[in-house]
C-alpha cells in the first residue's frame, strides 16, 4: 500500500469514526431521562422506537469506555459509558436467574429474553473496559461474572429450552466465536486469567467442527459432531459471520505471533470471500448456499451493513499481517462498494439495508440489531491498523537511510 492511499484511508477512518458516527449517536441516542441508550432511529436520529436493545446497552457502553482507553480519555465518553453500565445493572439482569434480558423498555422493564447469552458477552466487555477505564474493581467483578454467565448458559441453559430437539440437534459457529472476541478482550482489559483456555477451546471447536478444508468453506450450523446437515438451516451460509470469525483468529495469530493460527484464519476468509462477494453487483451477500442452491431466507441477497464492516477489517488485517496483495485488492473492493453507498452525506453514519444493487432499503440508522458498534469497530480498528503501517514503514525509512 502506498502512502498516500495509506493517509487518505487513514484520515476517512479516523475522522469517520470522530467526526461522523460517534458525533451521529452522542447526539441522538443518549437517554438523559432514564439512562442507557435509544437506538432505534431513522436516517436523520429521530428516534422511531423507545425500546432499547440490551446489546446495544453493552456494546455502545463497550465502545465508549474503549474509545476512552485507546484514543483520547474525554470525560464525556466515560460519563456515557457509565450511565450506560449503570442502566444494565439497575434494568437488564433478571432477578430469577442472574441472566440478562434481550429487549426491554425505555424505562427498563423486561421484555424478553433470548435462548442465547449474548447479551451477557457484551455486558463483560463493557465492564472489562469500564474497569480499565476507572481502575474500580467491582468493574472487574462484574465483566467476570457476565463472562461465566455467558458461558454456564450455552452449555447448560437455565430453563432448559435449547432451540433444537434432539430430533436433529445442531450448533451454530456463534458461540465459539463471540467466546474469543469476548475472551480476548477481557483478556487486554482486565488480565482474565483463564482467557487462553477458553480461547484455545473455542478455536478448536471452529477449526474442527466448522471448518471444511474438502469443500473450501466454513459452516454456520453443523452437528454437535461437527457433520453437516442436508437441510436449509444446515446448507445456509453467512459469509459475513464466518469472516467475523476469520479476523478474530488472524488477531489471536498476531497476538501470539503464531503463523499456523494466521494461517488458519486466511483460509477462513479466502473461502468465504469467494463464497460471499457479489461479482454482479459487489458487496458481501448476506447468506448463499453451500451447493449454490436456493435460500429459504427472503433477505439472502441483501447487504447488511455488518458484513462488509467486518469484511473491510478482515481484509486489511490479512493484507497487514501477510503483505499480500490479493487482501490489499479485497480491502480496495469491499471499502470502495461500501463507502459508495452506505454513507449518508447529509445526516451522517451509515444505513443499515440495502437491496442487493446498493438502493436504500430502508432509511433506519438504527434498531434493536443496529448500533454503534460494528461501524464504529471497524473505524477504530482500520485506523489503529494503518496507523501501525505507517509508523513501520517510517521505521524502515529511518533505518535504511
Amino acid at each position: 500500500m502506498d502512502a498516500a492511499r495509506r493517509s487518505q484511508l487513514m484520515d476517512v477512518y479516523r475522522d469517520g469514526l470522530l467526526q461522523d458516527t460517534l458525533p451521529f449517536w452522542m447526539n441522538h441516542c443518549i437517554d438523559k431521562q432514564h439512562g442507557g441508550f435509544l437506538t432505534a432511529v431513522d436516517r436523520d436520529g429521530t428516534i422511531v422506537d423507545t425500546d432499547k436493545s440490551v446489546w446495544q446497552q453493552g456494546r455502545f457502553t463497550w465502545l465508549l469506555a474503549e474509545l476512552y482507553n485507546q484514543v483520547e480519555p474525554r470525560d464525556a465518553w466515560l460519563a456515557a459509558a457509565v450511565q450506560g453500565a449503570e442502566f444494565i445493572e439497575r434494568h437488564c439482569v433478571d432477578p430469577a436467574d442472574g441472566r440478562l434480558w434481550f429487549h426491554v423498555t425505555r424505562e427498563g422493564a423486561p421484555i424478553r429474553k433470548r435462548r442465547y447469552a449474548f447479551s451477557e458477552s457484551f455486558a463483560a466487555i463493557a465492564f472489562g473496559e469500564l474497569a480499565q477505564a476507572t481502575g474500580e474493581a467491582r468493574y472487574a467483578t462484574r465483566a467476570q461474572e457476565f463472562f461465566q454467565r455467558f458461558l454456564s448458559h450455552q452449555r447448560e441453559p437455565r430453563d432448559g429450552t435449547a432451540k433444537y430437539t434432539a430430533t436433529r440437534p445442531m450448533q451454530g459457529i456463534g458461540v465459539p466465536m463471540i467466546t474469543v472476541a469476548t475472551a480476548q478482550e477481557l483478556r487486554s482489559s482486565i488480565g482474565l486469567a483463564d482467557a487462553d483456555q477458553w480461547i484455545d477451546e473455542s478455536m478448536e471447536t471452529i477449526r474442527t467442527k466448522h471448518v471444511k478444508p474438502d469443500i473450501r468453506c466454513v459452516m454456520e450450523l453443523v452437528s454437535p459432531e461437527g457433520e453437516m446437515i442436508d437441510h436449509f438451516d444446515g446448507r445456509t451460509l453467512n459469509p459475513g459471520h464466518a469472516i467475523e470469525c476469520a479476523w478474530f483468529i488472524l488477531q489471536e495469530g498476531q497476538w501470539r505471533e503464531d503463523a499456523d493460527l494466521i494461517q488458519l484464519g486466511c483460509q477462513m476468509l479466502d473461502w468465504m470471500w469467494e463464497r460471499g462477494w457479489d461479482d454482479e453487483h459487489g458487496g458481501i451477500l448476506y447468506f448463499v448456499d453451500v451447493h449454490g442452491g436456493p435460500v429459504q431466507e427472503y433477505w439472502h441477497d441483501m447487504k447488511f451493513w455488518w458484513p462488509q464492516n467486518e469484511a473491510i477489517i478482515a481484509t486489511l488485517l490479512a493484507y497487514t499481517l501477510t503483505g499480500e496483495e490479493k487482501y490489499l485488492r479485497w480491502h480496495s473492493l469491499i471499502h470502495d462498494w461500501a463507502y459508495r453507498f452506505f454513507p449518508d452525506p447529509e445526516y451522517g453514519e451509515w444505513y443499515g439495508y440495502l437491496h442487493r444493487d446498493g438502493r436504500r432499503s430502508s432509511s433506519l440508522k438504527g434498531n434493536l440489531w443496529k448500533g454503534p458498534f460494528h461501524l464504529p469497530r471497524m473505524q477504530l480498528l482500520c485506523w489503529q491498523m494503518l496507523a501501525g503501517l505507517s509508523s513501520t514503514d517510517e521505521a524502515s525509512e529511518t533505518a535504511a537511510e
